[in-house]
This record gives C-alpha cells, structure tokens and sequence, in this order.
C-alpha cells in the first residue's frame, strides 16, 4: 500500500475513533433534561381507580391508594390495592434513586401467600399486576441512558409539543426497561410527557400513552388521567385507564411509612 494512501486511511480511522460512541441531539437532550427537573411535587397522596380492558371490551375495576415521597435527590412510593376483593391489601413499594449506578428498588406483597416479591431487575419488563404498565414504568428512567433526537413539533389537544425520538443506548437497558425506543411528546410550556408511543423488545407490539386528562393542583403540573394502550398492528390488545382523584401534595407522610414492614401491614 502506498504510503500517502496508509496515511490517509490511518487518519480516517483515528478520527472515527474520536468521534462520541453516542448520536445524540444536543436540543433534544436539553429539552428532556428540563423534563427530569420538572417539579413534581412532594409528600403527595391520592386515590386511584385502575381499568383494565381487555380486546373484547370486558372491564375490570381496581381502586388504589397512593403515597410518594421525595428523600433528597431519591423518591420513594407506596401503593395499596383496597379492592376488589382478590387484590385487597396488596401492596407496591418503590425506591426511585437518583444515582444512575444503582438500580432502583421494587417489592410487590401478595397478602394471599403472605410474602414479599422483590422485582428483579430481570423482571421488570413484566406487566405490573395484569395492567398495560410494566414495573419499569413505575419509575422514573435515566436519561443518560438514551440517545434523543428531536424529530418534529406538533400540537397534543391545541398545546404545542416537542416530538422526540429516544433510544437506549445499551442491551440492558433494552432488556431491563423491554423497550427498544420509544417517541414522546412533550408539552413546550410545562415539560410534561403527555403522550408516548413505545417499540415493545422482540415483538411487533406498540404501547401507547396518553394524557387526557393534566391539571394544576397546589402549582404542580398532575396527570389526572392516563391510559396505556397495547396493540399488535391496528388491532388493539389490552387497555389500561388510570384515573387520579383526591390529589394532595405537602402531605404528613414519615419516612417509616416507605417500609417493607409497612407494606405488608396494609391499611
């Protein structure tokens, strides 16, 4: 091989190699980071009814009582189921950490076995409790690991939104979370995901999120109601609706509540 041609070649490859491992979309990054910061709220309780719709349109109706809890950077939540009856007292505990090195924490108590499940994280990619969610969208996702573009904007019910493209950026996240990419939609003035289209792992099957429902309850943005949609093609599979009712923020709530202990007590 010539030696300007060598030169050449060596040249291409050493700048191939300096380039970032990761195509990413400064903008995009950006805008999801203001998603991340969004005040939520602390100390927060609310009521919750959970149904589940199945493909012939035969519904299912839980009720829940929730409680989440800021613990400096980390969140900690704790639901109750309080009816029908085969799900009465089972409970839902989650440690959201902020440390993207360390996996977050999920238990689930089935009071019929009288036991306490820790959700591997092997595991959560499973559906939580035969709804459309799956563990791993019980909390809150790393953004440092993804890749985000931005793709376009549009308008979600006559409010401007960003549409951005995010994409894992390893297997095991893949693996972990059971989604290969996903869109959202986030609202230009408040920086809330109000809808999301999500690549199921290894399937021809789409979930989809949607927020019909978001008001403005002791100045912070809350999903009143939302609704996660499985479907293969056009043909739709399952449907969950949540809805969020008794909203309360600046809530009583100690730190010995977001237990183990407290959760297999019930309420």
């Amino acid at each position: 091989m010539p030696t300007k041609l060598k030169v050449i070649l060596i040249a291409a490859i050493c700048a191939a190699l300096s380039q970032p491992l990761y195509a990413d979309d400064a903008k995009a990054r950006e805008i999801m980071k203001k998603v991340e910061d969004r005040d939520d709220g602390d100390n927060m309780r609310s009521d919750m009814t959970m149904v589940l719709i199945d493909k012939n349109g035969k519904q299912r109706v839980r009720s829940l009582r929730s409680f989440r809890k800021d613990k400096g950077k980390d969140t900690q939540s704790l639901m109750f189921f309080l009816s029908p009856a085969d799900v009465t007292n089972t409970g839902f505990l989650t440690y959201d950490y902020d440390d993207p090195n360390k996996d977050d924490d999920q238990w689930l108590y089935l009071p019929a076995l009288k036991k306490t499940k820790r959700i591997a994280a092997g595991d959560k990619s499973g559906s939580f409790m035969g709804s459309d969610l799956n563990y791993s969208d019980m909390t809150s996702r790393d953004i440092d690991d993804y890749d985000y573009t931005l793709k376009k904007e549009m308008k979600v019910r006559d409010q401007d939104v960003w549409v951005i493209e995010s994409v894992p950026r390893s297997k095991e996240t893949i693996e972990e979370t059971g989604y290969e990419k996903a869109l959202v939609f986030v609202r230009k003035d408040n920086y809330v995901v109000v809808r999301a289209i999500s690549w199921v792992e290894s399937s021809n099957k789409l979930k989809y999120m949607d927020i019909p429902k978001l008001e403005k309850i002791d100045g912070i943005w809350t999903p009143r109601e939302l609704t996660m949609t499985t479907k293969r093609g056009k043909q739709t599979e399952h449907q969950t609706v949540l809805k969020f009712d008794n909203v309360r923020f600046n809530q009583k709530l100690d730190e010995s509540m977001f237990t183990t202990r407290r959760l297999e007590k019930g309420l």
